[in-house]
């Protein structure tokens, strides 16, 4: 098939439903993708975060393979390994005793996360769930209600009633907002979309203590920073605080589609046969798919090597505004997980990154987001940054 003929596909048969770059990609490794052209690009933001391993992992392919030989999908009314396996891998690293309910999605993983809470606070007639500005928990109506930013959420009014939205790092907001009616608090430790905001420490502790005294549930959604994302398994580590329940996907499946809900165990138990479930959820591909992403992070030792990147990472970044006077507002993130926020619009420089080749993101219009691979060769990220210094060397020069 022809570039354009594909082009003309998609304008014909395929919902106008994403801004769209002009490419059309045939064939990923690692953190290198070639288009229709045979050329050569680095992913700097593989799949916002899905290819935590890169394209085309081989543990992931090779798990993959075994398995799509043996048995692809199960009901959820029988019993099987790869799902028990993952769910021992999931909940050994989290810390406390929990539970977990797979489905496909970030968003889905966020709903199971809203249902079980209205579950879990039915009998003490609590409902409301308060969010944070700037957030940003997925496309699904309920997902969509509790994301902070009025953007997403245009046309589709009405949305699910008992959402309340406050300041992010700002816990007097938080506290005066509670109600009887609360039933818990939901934010991302750093938020993605939002522009890559980072949870102070202690506004984190805060919220955890105010939870506690008000009987209310924390939810983290880590949708995004999880599996080893920020330089620990789960996000929450790094500040020291346990949630009552949080999110995964993205990285979870290793470019395949998974999501997570997990709880701790006394609040997963509201959650009765029939209240909830997911046709595809925790599939026996998938999970087999999650527990190599599992296995290949620990046996390549890559938590370690986030946290020590991760810090180079910082040490460059901030070095641009040296670099660039005037041109960099600021730097924020942790990890492998960073947003560089611009003083003028990044979309065009985005586009002027790919044309070098380099794949980079572009969010709240002036923040550039850049989220490599957890195993991206030294070599490749170097290109991939000295490429991109060199677009923003042309457009600051420009303007």
């Amino acid at each position: 098939m022809r570039e354009n003929e594909v082009y003309q596909i998609y304008q014909d048969l395929i919902m106008n439903t994403y801004t769209r770059m002009p490419r059309v990609f045939i064939k990923g490794k690692g953190s290198r993708l070639w288009d229709i052209h045979h050329r050569e690009y680095i992913d700097l933001f593989p799949g916002w975060g899905v290819s935590i391993l890169g394209h085309c992992p081989s543990e992931v392919m090779n798990a993959v393979r075994h398995q799509v030989s043996k048995l692809i999908h199960l009901p959820n009314n029988f019993y099987h390994i790869p799902q028990a396996r993952l769910a021992k891998e999931l909940t050994y690293r989290v810390g406390f005793p929990a539970k977990v309910f797979f489905c496909n999605s970030g968003a889905e993983a966020v709903e199971s996360a809203l249902k079980l809470a209205r579950a879990w606070g039915r009998d003490k007639g609590k409902y409301e769930v308060i969010t944070m500005e700037n957030s940003f928990h997925g496309r699904t109506l309920g997902a969509l209600t509790l994301t902070g930013q009025d953007a997403y959420q245009a046309g589709f009014d009405p949305l699910l009633p008992g959402v309340k939205r406050v300041r992010f790092n700002d816990i007097s907001a938080v506290e005066s907002t509670i109600t009887d009616e609360t039933v818990a608090v939901i934010l991302e430790l750093i938020q993605g979309e939002g522009g890559i905001n980072v949870a102070d420490p202690d506004y984190v502790k805060a919220l955890r203590r105010l939870c506690d005294e008000k009987g209310i549930l924390l939810i983290f959604d880590e949708v995004q920073t999880g599996m080893g994302r920020t330089g620990d398994w789960f996000c929450f580590q790094g500040y020291g605080v346990e949630p009552d329940i949080f999110t995964l996907a993205k990285g979870l499946g290793g470019g395949l589609p998974i999501g997570a809900m997990v709880a701790r165990a006394e609040v997963a138990e509201a959650f009765k046969p029939g209240m909830h479930a997911s046709t595809f959820g925790g599939g026996p591909l998938v999970c087999r798919a999650g527990v190599a992403v599992f296995k290949a992070i620990q046996k390549h030792r890559l938590i370690a090597r986030v946290r020590r990147t991760g810090e180079e990472l910082r040490a460059r970044f901030e070095s641009w505004k040296k670099r660039w006077p005037g041109r960099i507002r600021e730097v924020r993130g942790k990890g492998f997980m960073w947003g560089v926020e611009l003083t003028v619009p990044c979309k065009e420089i985005v586009e002027r990154a790919l044309e070098k080749g380099v794949l980079v993101n572009c969010t709240h219009t002036t923040v550039l987001r850049i989220m490599p691979a957890l195993n991206i060769e030294d070599k490749y990220l170097e290109k991939g940054l000295l490429l991109l210094e060199e677009v923003l060397d042309e457009a600051f020069s420009q303007s």
